[in-house]
């Protein structure tokens, strides 16, 4: 029973789930390591933040740990061409991240129609207007490419980092043991035919 709700989960999290709509709430983990960088690094640092989508409203949960260097930002980057892989430029930066510290959390709430909160470039390359960044950034997080990256003194290019992925997540190391086999897409498939190509309802992947 527990290996088929882990593998329940693993099905749920690879699949696109839209992000939220003005009367849902959705909640997106970004597991970080150094390993998960590019190029990867061997960085013991680690993060399993939280991103709460609710309307416009995005409440970011960021706790850190253990990072080799002292932190000098934090950033989601956006959008990479294949889910999960590659780089991007940076979409939002999470003002006010802590920094000279090597652990940490950092909390805060943004305003997703306010077009001051993401980076210029990004803004300009979605047309200028806050609406289309909002649904550029909903869109990737959708298709797993973007990806929360906290930067230090020793990997000023990216300590950790973990794409935006729809809660719930199983542990990192669970992954190894899931495996998904023919039981596993067939489950996947089901889950997908019963939602109508999403792995489960907005509201509750959390």
């Amino acid at each position: 029973m527990k290996h088929h709700l882990s593998l329940l989960a693993l099905a749920a999290a690879m699949v696109f789930v839209p992000v939220a709509t003005q009367a849902q709430t959705t909640i997106i983990k970004a597991v970080a390591s150094g390993p998960a960088e590019s190029p990867p690094n061997g960085s013991t640092g680690s993060s399993v933040a939280s991103f709460e989508f609710d309307g416009d409203l995005m409440r970011a949960e960021v706790p850190f740990r253990d990072l080799l260097g002292t932190t000098v930002a934090a950033h989601i980057h956006c959008c990479t061409t294949a889910a999960f892989t590659g780089v991007a430029p940076v979409a939002v930066p999470l003002a006010g991240f802590p920094t000279g510290v090597i652990n940490g959390i950092y909390t805060q709430a943004f305003d997703l129609s306010d077009a001051s909160i993401y980076a210029p470039d990004f803004l300009a390359a979605f047309g200028g207007t806050a609406a289309n960044a909002r649904t550029a950034l909903i869109d990737a997080i959708g298709d797993n490419t973007a990806y929360l990256n906290i930067h230090s003194t020793q990997f000023p290019g990216g300590e950790i980092r973990g794409f935006l992925v729809a809660a719930p997540i199983p542990e990192p190391a669970t992954w190894g043991m899931l495996g998904l086999g023919l039981a596993g897409l067939g489950l996947l498939a089901r889950r997908r035919a019963r939602y109508g190509g999403a792995g489960f309802p907005v509201g509750q992947a959390a």
